[in-house]
């Protein structure tokens, strides 16, 4: 392809982001003008009548038959359904983050956030040692650091940006602004984690993305491609992982729960075992979903498998 024909499609593809992103933060313009409730109702509404329209869906649709044959097509169609309003409340709610994330320790009745494991949280904020917590796209997985800062617990959470760099920009300065700490996961970050772990600091993870060429595992029983970085980060730092994740409840709602540490599968040597972790944390994750199936992004492409690595040119 010409140079000339190269930079006309690079500039065609950052025209049609930066339209794209005008388009989202007028909606959220208009949103950020209502209360948080009607809001997020709002934008739940919308997103099941638009969703159906894009590409994904076919996709979310697919991967919900085949994760789940005993379903009835009705079925399938509502927990795509559920899918999208989740994803659109979870983008509307960045506006309102610190106004929904009402936490009071031990107040009767809650507020909208209720968190089980209250003595996880203190526990860990007290230890002065490093610690990893991994969630998965599952409610709003994004109050988790907000409620771990809570309690004193510092946690560096690790992020993919979207592939829209100025959606991702309004993300990272949003998500930083509430939740403290981040890492970008691209070159180095695995680098960057290690040194936070070894000055024993937290760092928070999520592991239900595909990762080309990982360790190959299984969720809802099909094949697929996950990241070994938890298990290769524990294994060398002996340090311990908690599994953490949230969960919408009627009303706008939310609950939070930190689990006890895991007992990770070891070698022969006493070493954590990578393989088998990295299919633990898969097997986690996947509980979650089967409990709150709607509430979690089923048009991602979990199960593509990479094809072999190419080898570099002699």
């Amino acid at each position: 392809m010409r140079p000339l024909t190269i930079r006309v499609l690079q500039r065609l593809r950052t025209l049609n982001h930066w339209m794209v992103a005008q388009f989202a933060r007028l909606g959220l313009g208009i949103l950020r003008r209502l209360p948080p409730d009607k809001a997020l109702n709002f934008a739940d509404r919308f997103a099941r009548k638009v969703g159906p329209w894009f590409g994904r869906h076919r996709v979310a649709l697919n991967n919900l038959r085949l994760a789940y044959p005993e379903k009835s097509e009705t079925e399938i169609q509502q927990i795509a359904s559920d899918m999208w309003g989740n994803m659109a409340r979870l983008a509307a709610e960045y506006i309102f983050i610190e106004q929904l994330f009402d936490f009071v320790p031990f107040k009767e009745p809650p507020g909208r956030i209720e968190v089980s494991g209250i003595e996880i949280f203190e526990r860990i904020a007290a230890e002065k040692k490093p610690h990893i917590i991994f969630t998965g796209h599952i409610g709003n997985f994004e109050l988790l650091p907000v409620a771990a800062a809570t309690f004193g617990l510092k946690v560096t959470a690790m992020f993919r940006a979207p592939n829209n760099p100025f959606i991702a920009e309004y993300v990272f300065n949003t998500r930083q602004s509430a939740m403290g700490d981040l890492l970008a996961s691209r070159a180095g970050a695995a680098l960057a984690l290690a040194r936070i772990l070894e000055n024993d600091g937290n760092v928070g993870m999520l592991v239900d993305q595909k990762f080309s060429h990982g360790v190959p595992t299984t969720f809802f029983g099909r094949p697929c491609e996950t990241s070994p970085l938890v298990p290769k980060l524990a294994r060398q730092f002996e340090c311990d992982v908690y599994p953490a994740h949230c969960v919408r409840l009627p009303g706008n709602r939310f609950r939070l729960t930190l689990h006890e540490k895991l007992d990770l599968p070891r070698e022969a040597s006493g070493q954590v075992d990578v393989n088998r972790t990295t299919q633990m944390l898969n097997d986690v994750v996947e509980g979650w979903v089967r409990e709150a199936p709607g509430q979690w992004m089923w048009f991602h492409k979990r199960w593509n498998i990479a094809g072999p690595k190419r080898k570099g040119r002699r």
